[in-house]
């Protein structure tokens, strides 16, 4: 089983997997990694991620925008 995240514009159209991509072995791995690399996503066009476990939807879209 592995946690990734799905990452989408701010259509909400796929975009394609970054080159910072990766799986996960636990939720919590998945979120700190987020926590980290929230900017280059955005940076790379990601406006909004969603994260799975096992090809199922656990959350999500969740924007990548800062709040204003």
């Amino acid at each position: 089983m592995e946690w990734v995240w799905r990452y989408a514009d701010a259509r909400g159209e796929p975009v394609g997997d970054p080159p910072m991509s990766a799986e996960f072995a636990s939720q919590s791995d998945a979120e700190s990694w987020l926590g980290e690399e929230w900017r280059n996503l955005l940076a790379a066009g990601v406006a909004q991620v969603t994260l799975l476990y096992d090809g199922e939807v656990v959350y999500g879209p969740m924007s990548l925008e800062p709040p204003p």
